[in-house]
C-alpha cells in the first residue's frame, strides 16, 4: 500500500472511524439542530432532513473518504493532482476552516464557564442578564474592542493548550487517544441528560410540541433550504476534514460502511438530543404556565440563557443534569474542534515538509492571537458575522466548487471500486449522478440566499468586517499557493 499521508497512519479502522464521528459531532447539535426542527415545522421538518441526508449528506462523505483512500495526500495535494490550477482552491478551503476555530474554542469556552456555574447555579435569577452582562461583559458594535474578558480569556488559553497537546502529536497517539475518551464521556452524559428529561413532568407537552408535524411548510423553499443547510453544518462536508482522515486509513478500512455509521450516528444523535432539550422546555412550559414558543430561542441563546432559566425551576436535580448537560457539550465542541487543525496542517506539512509538532505549534499560537478579539466585550458582535460569513457564504461556495472539480473534471466513477471494496453497503452510478448533478443545483440555491442576505444587509459595520475577512481568505491561500514547496513530489493515488 505504501506510506499513508506523511507517513501518518490510523491504528485500526476502529479509530478513523471514532475520529470521524469526533469531528461531526460538534457543539452545534444542542442547539442548531433542535431550533431547526422544530422552526421549520417540527415532525414534517424530518422529510426534508432525510432527503437532504440522502442527496447530499452520504454523497459527500462517500466522495470525501474515497478522494482521502485513493490519494492518501494532504486535501490540497488531492486537488494539485487533478490540476495544478486548482492548488489555490485547495488552499482557500483549509484556510477557511482553520478560521472557524478561534471563535469556536471561544463558545467552548463559555460552555466551560457554565459548567463550574452549573454546580451553584451562579447564574443567578437573570440569565439573559448574566450571559451578556457578566460572562460575555458585552458592548454594542465595536465599542467593546479595549475591554479584555479575563476570565474567557484565561479559559481560551486553556483549551487552546488541550488543543495542541492533542494535535501536534501522531494522529493514533493524539487524536485517537483523544476521540476514545471524548467520544464515550460524551455519550454517556447525553443518555443520563436526555433519559432523566423524560421523567420530568411536562415532558410529554415538550415532544409533542416538537413532533407535531406541520405539513404546509413542506412547501415553503426556505424550509428545505434550512434542512440541506442543517445537513452541510452537521456533517462538516466540502472543509477537507473527512478527506483528510481518509488519507491516514489502512487498507482494511470499509470505507462506505463507515461512512454511513458516522452518518446515522450522528443524525441519530441529533435527534436523541431534541428530545432531551423539549422534554426540559415541556417541562418548563408547564411549570410557568408558557407557550414552548416563547422559550425556544436561536443559537447559543438555547444552552446558555433557555438552559439555565430552566435549570432554575428543577430544584436539586439540577445540580445533576446541570453539569451533564454543559460537560456533554464541552466534549462533542473539544472532539470537533482537534478535526478543524487538521486540513492545514496536513497541507502544511506536505508541501512544506515542515514536521508536524512545528506545524501545530504555529497554527495554535496563531489561533490563540486571532482569539483573543473574542474574548471582549466585542466578541459576541464580532463572532456573529464571523460565523454567518463562512457558513453561509465562504464554505458553501467551496462545497460548490469541489462538487463540479471532482465529478466533472477528475470523473469519480473510478472511486466506486475503492468505496465498495470489503463495505457491505454499495454505491453505485446513482451516487455518480448525485455528485454531478444535485449536489451542484440544490447548493447553489442555497448559496444564492446567502450572497443575497449578505449583500443586501444594511450593516456597514458587518459589511466592512465581512470585506476584512474576504480579503484575508484571498491573500493567505493566494502566498501559500505561490511559495515554493521543499519537495517536488508527485502524489500517487492508490488504485
Amino acid at each position: 500500500m505504501g506510506e499513508t499521508n506523511n507517513g501518518l497512519k490510523w491504528g485500526s479502522n476502529a479509530s478513523f472511524l471514532l475520529a470521524t464521528l469526533g469531528a461531526a459531532l460538534g457543539i452545534g447539535k444542542f442547539w442548531r439542530f433542535p431550533y431547526e426542527l422544530y422552526t421549520n415545522g417540527g415532525g414534517s421538518f424530518l422529510l426534508p432532513y432525510i432527503v437532504a441526508i440522502l442527496l447530499v449528506g452520504l454523497p459527500f462523505i462517500f466522495l470525501e473518504y474515497g478522494l482521502g483512500y485513493k490519494f492518501h495526500t494532504s486535501f490540497t495535494k488531492v486537488l494539485i493532482a487533478i490540476n495544478e490550477r486548482f492548488e489555490y482552491l485547495g488552499w482557500l478551503i483549509v484556510v477557511i476552516v482553520f478560521a472557524v476555530l478561534p471563535y469556536y474554542i471561544c463558545i467552548i469556552a463559555w460552555d466551560a464557564v457554565y459548567f463550574f456555574l452549573s454546580f451553584t447555579k451562579g447564574w443567578g435569577s437573570n440569565p439573559n442578564a448574566f450571559f451578556t452582562n457578566s460572562v460575555l461583559q458585552s458592548s454594542p458594535g465595536l465599542s467593546g474592542l479595549s475591554h479584555v474578558v479575563i476570565p474567557i480569556l484565561l479559559v481560551v488559553l486553556g483549551i487552546w493548550f488541550i488543543v495542541w497537546f492533542i494535535s501536534h502529536r501522531d494522529v493514533e497517539k493524539g487524536i485517537a487517544r483523544a476521540v476514545k475518551f471524548l467520544l464515550p464521556c460524551m455519550f454517556i452524559m447525553v443518555i443520563f441528560f436526555v433519559f432523566y428529561s423524560f421523567s420530568l413532568p411536562g415532558a410529554a407537552y415538550g415532544l409533542t410540541a416538537l413532533f407535531t408535524p406541520k405539513w404546509s411548510t413542506l412547501l415553503d423553499f426556505n424550509v428545505w433550504i434550512s434542512a440541506f443547510g442543517q445537513v452541510l453544518f452537521s456533517l462538516s462536508l466540502g472543509e477537507g476534514i473527512a478527506m483528510t482522515y481518509a488519507s491516514y486509513v489502512s487498507e482494511n478500512s470499509k470505507l462506505a460502511d463507515n461512512g454511513l455509521t458516522v452518518v446515522l450516528v450522528n443524525s441519530g444523535l441529533e435527534i436523541f438530543i431534541s428530545l432531551g432539550i423539549f422534554s426540559i422546555l415541556g417541562f418548563m412550559a408547564v411549570s410557568t404556565a408558557q407557550p414552548i414558543s416563547s422559550l425556544v430561542t436561536q443559537g447559543t441563546g438555547l444552552a446558555f440563557v433557555a438552559y439555565p432559566t430552566i435549570l432554575n425551576l428543577l430544584g436539586v436535580w439540577a445540580y445533576v443534569i446541570g453539569p451533564l448537560f454543559f460537560l456533554s457539550i464541552f466534549f462533542a465542541g473539544l472532539g470537533s474542534t482537534i478535526s478543524f487543525i487538521e486540513p492545514l496542517s496536513s497541507s502544511l506539512t506536505s508541501k512544506f515538509g515542515i514536521k508536524r509538532t512545528t506545524v501545530v505549534t504555529c497554527l495554535c499560537i496563531i489561533g490563540v492571537f486571532l482569539s483573543l478579539i473574542f474574548t471582549t466585550g466585542a466578541g459576541n458582535y464580532v463572532l456573529g458575522i464571523v460565523d454567518e460569513f463562512l457558513n453561509n457564504f465562504a464554505l458553501m461556495i467551496g462545497v460548490i466548487l469541489q462538487a463540479i472539480i471532482f465529478g466533472w473534471i477528475y470523473g469519480i466513477d473510478k472511486l466506486i471500486p475503492i468505496l465498495n471494496h470489503k463495505s457491505n453497503f454499495q454505491v453505485g452510478r446513482l451516487w455518480v449522478v448525485t455528485i454531478k448533478y444535485l449536489i451542484p443545483i440544490i447548493l447553489v440555491f442555497i448559496w444564492l440566499g446567502g450572497l443575497g442576505s449578505l449583500l443586501f444587509s444594511h450593516d456597514i459595520i458587518k459589511l466592512g468586517i465581512d470585506l476584512v475577512i474576504a480579503v484575508v481568505l484571498i491573500i493567505i491561500p493566494m502566498v501559500l499557493t505561490f511559495l515554493p514547496s521543499k519537495k517536488d513530489e508527485k502524489v500517487e493515488s492508490k488504485s
